[in-house]
């Protein structure tokens, strides 16, 4: 594939050449690779993205998606490669080989975060591990919660118990008699922890609103991106007696088990991150990221998203619908993807007549509201 015929694809990018180039492992579609692994198809990584952390599991299955992808992408797959923007498919095939992360910028309803679905569903990395960050989020929440509170409780539970020869615990009245309560149990890795947790296969990361995040946010996040790894501090203080501790992790019933007090991946994550560019990012945070801006889906890629939630199958409120949600769009109000599919589930719910000259007109117009106007 010659870059000339990169060069022949409209400006809006809406129409990607008819045969994808060689090197795209991801697609874009959100069809799930078959038959194959990841980690199969992946080259090593450069050099100096090369991380060797540990031990990898003896059996390693991704977590199954909780149902979040299906509510987000819809159920069937409607999506080609001729709908996808062909930058987009590039800029998220880089990421995968550089093992960088992707920031991913444009205004709301654009689709940033349903892209880590889109990309996890395809290469069948599972559950996608969802970091919503506020304006409160601190870089230790993602990364693991200690109940310190908790286990000092569940401890003086366990001696008074022992002291009162209760559930067969000896009557000494000694506290070790009742056994100190492991710390791993009151351990639980958050999003950004358990994505580096060592696996053969990366696990997919969405930060989502970065920009909503302090100020410090952004720097804070450099040391993880670059090594990789990250420390414990409660477990390497007890890593002489306990070298390895199983803790929970992010995903639902999960588990995992850290050595000598620190997490180290080995395939570094997919990670995500979204922003609605209403701040600036430090100039050292930009340097690791790759950068890529969401555009306004076209008409054929929002068929295809009605489509692959099951609405409307026959078109007969679709086209005139979607032709009317562009047009307003481009009209310079800022409308979100999901407030076509709502219109389109209200047209064919049987809930609302769309001939009749009021009612319609007026849901309409209230679903379409800009954004920016108070209600």
């Amino acid at each position: 594939m010659s870059a000339n015929e990169f060069d022949e694809v409209p400006p809006e990018g809406r129409t990607p050449p008819a045969v994808a180039p060689d090197w795209w492992i991801y697609r874009g579609t959100g069809r799930p690779l078959h038959d194959i692994h990841l980690a199969d198809l992946l080259p090593p990584p450069p050099p100096w993205r090369n991380f060797r952390g540990g031990p990898l599991p003896e059996r390693e299955a991704p977590p199954d998606d909780d149902g979040d992808a299906e509510r987000r992408l819809g159920a069937e797959f409607h999506l080609t490669e001729r709908d996808v923007n062909p930058v987009e498919v590039d800029m998220v095939n880089a990421a995968l080989y550089l093992r960088r992360p992707l920031l991913v910028t444009g205004r709301p309803g654009t689709g940033k975060s349903a892209l880590a679905y889109r990309i996890a569903r395809e290469l069948r990395l599972g559950r996608v591990l969802r970091w919503a960050v506020t304006s409160h989020t601190g870089l230790e929440s993602g990364l693991y919660r200690y109940d310190a509170i908790g286990r000092v409780q569940a401890a003086a539970t366990r001696h008074a118990a022992a002291a009162r020869n209760v559930d067969g615990f000896p009557s000494n009245g000694s506290p070790d008699a009742g056994g100190e309560p492991p710390i791993g149990e009151f351990i639980r890795l958050g999003p950004l922890g358990t994505a580096f947790l060592p696996g053969r296969s990366p696990r997919v990361l969405l930060i989502d609103e970065l920009d909503k995040s302090e100020a410090d946010l952004p720097n804070d996040l450099l040391s993880i991106f670059e090594d990789a790894e990250f420390a414990i501090p409660e477990l390497e203080r007890v890593r002489a007696g306990s070298p390895e501790v199983t803790v929970y992790t992010d995903d639902p019933h999960g588990e995992a088990t850290v050595v000598d007090g620190r997490v180290a991946c080995h395939a570094f994550p997919m990670i995500v991150i979204t922003s609605n560019g209403e701040r600036e990012f430090p100039p050292a945070f930009l340097r690791r990221c790759l950068r890529l801006e969401m555009q306004d889906p076209g008409i054929e890629q929002l068929a295809a998203m009605v489509a692959n939630h099951m609405l409307d199958q026959d078109g007969t409120h679709r086209d005139r619908l979607i032709q009317e949600f562009v047009a307003r769009s481009a009209a310079g109000e800022g409308l979100p993807v999901d407030r076509l599919l709502e219109a389109v589930y209200l047209a064919t719910s049987g809930a609302y007549r769309e001939d009749d000259d009021l009612a319609w007109p007026r849901l309409v117009d209230a679903l379409w509201r800009r954004l920016s106007l108070a209600p």
